[in-house]
């Protein structure tokens, strides 16, 4: 007897699995199972565990000695439950073989149907069916299918001879081919078969299906599965389920159809039933946009304008039936389902049912309305959104207002708006991209190959396929726009531009697209800013009555400042005053202070900065009234400020009254080998007091005039960067305390204040007990601590950080995801010794990693006070805040 089961049963009115079982079954797997537990029409079959597609690839591609014989036992079974015979080719039994990984990679595995097909099969299957055409249609859709899926043959071979064919026949569509014809190319497809292979297409069922399953393990570890897998954060040692099933038949005439469904609209949210169809088809010509669906209800048809009969009104009793499983199955699994499903001879059979993809805006208004449904609770509703995905919703839309030359119009398929160059070809638009240019990417239809380019793509335009093509769904998933089936529109590869009502756009060209209306408009179009109202807002406020830690922004201009507020930042984590150096009004007045070779002529040119400073801190402290707002001293080396081409040079020189000559060398003097680790943060401090002198007086007199305004009292932590050593933070926390007093004792009113460090040295973090005597507040700069800690540069690590990615090195770019075994068992020793010094010491994070979800799940866990983003990642960081805090739960 097998110590391990390696196969699990499902149908005909039992099922060794349920829903609970998605890490051992995979998703498609363990919906099955559920479904045939729930009794709904699903066609019986078996599903080979993910175990022993870990154990393939741990065993050189070998699977576990003791799995044919319990495939065969299973087969047995599915036998006896169809009273049919696999191979038998009077009663023949056809399997669908297809992946199901515990996390949904639509489009991204393989799936062969209609196999056990072969010569006499296929005769069998015609006379039992007593349609020819539908049997020899569905053996040149497995020849074609299994040739690519598992022999590794090009499908263009079989698709140029199928246009061929209808070529020379006057033929448009498929569905005009006769029970000869079909004949006719299965024979033309076996020849080129076995050309291209040197042996015959295998005609042994039992050799099929162990292809197949082999196809399927593999198929986990192709370049397009990776791709995904990298970019939705799925384990590659999770492995695929493969899912074996009963075959039933779309295409067996005008009582039959295959379709795709959801149960409410993945685009919008709406609570209406959503899809397409196809009567006379089977699943493949769905997603792969080879045929145009139908709709699925009357009133998307309508709302459509399409004019072919929607399901509802052609084969009302099958639609009938579907809605009742829609019912079933969302009230069941407490979600928005995404259905397949195929209606044989006018009886329905549902073959898949998962959560449903849906785009950023959907995702809220279904969490919303599922949670006012009663169908879940508040909190289960943040739960339910991905915070990655609001990113989608807090930016650009086309303005109302805006002038649209419309190109073409095809399917509102993605929402959202993009803008970019056209490109044709998915590794131009990741080079593109790459170098910085926004993209396009334009394909007659896309495959999972085009994965890449996808991502690398601000927006995506197909000429085919439907709502529920490939390019729909992975760009709802992705969050990009897209526009599909635009079918005015006619590309050309080779000379890499496409035509539309006449017109012809070239690569490289500016369009943007409109994913909420579908239309393609010549060049870049005026766009408005998204507002966080509506369910948005709602779900927020659901958020922010479970979260734990606060989320403030990293932001110094007034309209930053005024953003990330309007998004509810509850305070500024990071005001970079260097970045206020930068204006052309005042960075003369900058490299006059920093050309002073006597404190005298520093301290002069600092005067003329500080009415700019105050007035720049009294802008952000109005916006933020009395949000606490962390204001860094002045961090960057001073040479950054200095000019570097010659006619900036001389520029300078005759606003100075230097020489050109004497500020080449006073610049010279100021380089660095290495400025990320030299004369910064800190130490400028310690060398020329006067600039945070300045600096803490600007803070101080601003807070003084706000509050003499406004009546509001704001509150400033002044931040001293680089800190490493204890005395360093002592001799500067002194000097700004004298400034605060002397502030005081002029205005008579007393600015409210803290003094803290950025942590964002390895040193400062071990020694954090000892810089708490004097810190009142840290502020793990977490960019820098990660440099620090991996002696790495972020500028230069993208050259090679995609090898250490690729080869399992990191995980994750240790600058977009915390490192949370080293870098952040530095934070972890900070924040306990800091607290073991100073009680309540206030901590907070305003490296990137404080809008990344993920970190700001360490930083619930390590009990940091606040994490600190830039303003439109601000509702991306309470969402996870919520979902941390909530997970913290249990």
């Amino acid at each position: 007897m097998s110590a391990t089961k390696w196969v699990h049963a499902f149908g005909g009115g039992s099922s060794e699995g349920d829903a609970d079982m998605r890490d051992l079954l995979g998703g498609k797997g363990a919906n099955l199972a559920e479904m045939a537990k729930l009794g709904l029409p699903v066609p019986p079959g078996f599903t080979i565990t993910t175990e022993v597609c870990v154990a393939y690839y741990a065993n050189n591609k070998t699977w576990p000695s003791d799995l044919e014989a319990q495939i065969e036992a299973a087969l047995g079974a599915l036998e006896a439950t169809t009273d049919k015979k696999f191979g038998d080719p009077a009663n023949p039994l056809l399997v669908s073989v297809r992946s199901g990984a515990r996390a949904s990679m639509p489009g991204m595995m393989d799936t062969v149907l209609n196999l056990g097909l072969n010569d006499e099969t296929a005769a069998g299957l015609a006379e039992l069916a007593g349609d020819k055409r539908f049997a020899y249609d569905s053996y040149r859709r497995f020849i074609q299918m299994y040739s690519d899926v598992v022999l590794g043959l090009d499908h263009s071979i079989f698709e140029e001879i199928l246009e061929t064919f209808k070529e020379e026949r006057d033929y448009m569509l498929d569905t005009e081919l006769s029970a000869d014809d079909w004949v006719e190319i299965v024979g033309e497809y076996k020849r080129a078969a076995a050309e291209a292979l040197g042996r015959d297409f295998p005609s042994d069922p039992r050799e099929q299906l162990q292809g197949a399953i082999r196809a399927v393990f593999d198929s986990w570890m192709t370049a397009r599965a990776i791709k995904y897998r990298q970019l939705h954060d799925i384990p590659e040692s999770w492995g695929t389920a493969v899912n074996v099933q009963a075959m039933v038949f779309g295409n067996m005439g005008e009582t039959s159809a295959t379709g795709v469904a959801f149960t409410r609209n993945p685009s919008t949210g709406e609570n209406s039933y959503y899809g397409e169809f196809l009567i006379n088809a089977q699943g493949e010509d769905v997603v792969a946009g080879i045929r145009t669906p139908q709709c699925l209800t009357q009133s998307m048809r309508e709302e459509m304008g399409d004019t072919q009969p929607s399901m509802q009104e052609a084969l009302p009793d099958s639609y009938d039936e579907l809605a009742r499983v829609f019912d079933i199955l969302e009230r069941h699994y407490r979600d928005m389902q995404d259905i397949e499903f195929t209606v044989e001879r006018g009886r329905l059979w549902m073959l898949q049912t998962r959560n449903g993809k849906r785009t950023a805006k959907a995702a809220l208004k279904i969490a919303v309305d599922l949670a006012s449904e009663g169908l879940i609770t508040e909190e289960e509703a943040v739960m339910r959104v991905d915070p990655s995905q609001l990113d989608q919703l807090l930016h650009p839309m086309i303005a109302e207002d805006a002038r649209r030359d419309v190109l073409a119009t095809g399917l509102p398929a993605s929402p959202g708006a993009a803008a970019g160059v056209v490109v044709f070809d998915s590794d131009d638009a990741e080079a593109r991209a790459a170098k910085g240019d926004p993209v396009i990417l334009v394909r007659i239809e896309t495959s999972p190959e085009d994965i890449h380019g996808m991502h690398a793509a601000e927006g995506i335009v197909t000429a085919r396929g439907g709502m529920t093509s490939h390019a729909a769904v992975v760009a709802r998933g992705m969050g990009r726009p897209c526009v599909s089936g635009a079918g005015s529109i006619r590309i050309d590869y080779a000379t890499k531009q496409f035509t539309a009502g006449g017109r012809t756009v070239k690569e490289g060209d500016f369009v943007t697209i409109d994913g909420a209306t579908g239309e393609v408009l010549s060049g870049e179009v005026k766009m408005i800013q998204p507002e966080v109202t509506g369910d948005f807002a709602r779900l927020m406020e659901w958020a922010d009555k479970v979260r734990r830690m606060k989320v403030r922004t990293n932001a110094e201009t007034p309209a930053d400042v005024k953003t990330a507020r309007d998004f509810g930042a509850e305070g500024i984590g990071l005001c970079r005053t260097e970045h206020m150096f930068f204006d052309a009004d005042r960075i003369a007045a900058v490299r006059e202070m920093i050309l002073s070779d006597a404190k005298e002529g520093r301290v002069a040119a600092l005067a003329k900065i500080l009415p700019m400073q105050r007035s720049d801190f009294e802008a952000i402290f109005e916006i933020m009234e009395d949000r606490p707002c962390t204001i860094r001293l002045l961090d960057p080396p001073l040479h950054e400020f200095l000019p570097h081409t010659e006619e900036d040079v001389h520029a300078v020189a005759e606003a100075t009254g230097l020489s050109a000559a004497a500020l080449m060398e006073r610049a010279g003097a100021l380089a660095e080998s290495n400025p990320m680790l030299g004369h910064r943060g800190c130490r400028l401090g310690i060398s020329f007091p006067e600039i945070y002198e300045m600096q803490a007086r600007a803070i101080f007199e601003a807070q003084v005039n706000v509050e003499k305004k406004t009546g509001i009292k704001p509150v400033a932590e002044v931040m001293i960067p680089l800190v490493a050593m204890p005395k360093e933070l002592a001799i500067l926390k002194a000097a700004v305390a004298k400034v605060a007093a002397e502030v005081e004792a002029e205005s008579g009113k007393a600015p409210e204040y803290l003094i803290g460090t950025m942590i964002e040295l390895p040193r400062a973090a071990l020694r954090a007990d000892e810089i708490a005597e004097e810190a009142e507040f840290f502020s793990f700069g977490t960019n820098d601590l990660t440099q620090t800690t991996f002696g790495l540069s972020r500028d230069d690590a993208g050259k090679f950080m995609p090898d250490y990615i690729e080869q399992g090195i990191f995980e994750k770019d240790p600058f977009v995801t915390l490192d949370q075994s080293g870098v952040g068992d530095l934070v972890r020793i900070a924040a306990e010794r800091g607290r073991g010094t100073r009680n309540g010491l206030k901590l907070g994070i305003c490296g990137e990693h404080g809008g990344d979800p993920a970190s700001i799940h360490f930083c619930d866990s390590v009990g940091l006070d606040y994490v600190s983003c830039s303003p439109y990642r601000v509702p991306v960081a309470r969402l996870a805040a919520a979902q941390a805090a909530l997970n913290a739960r249990g």
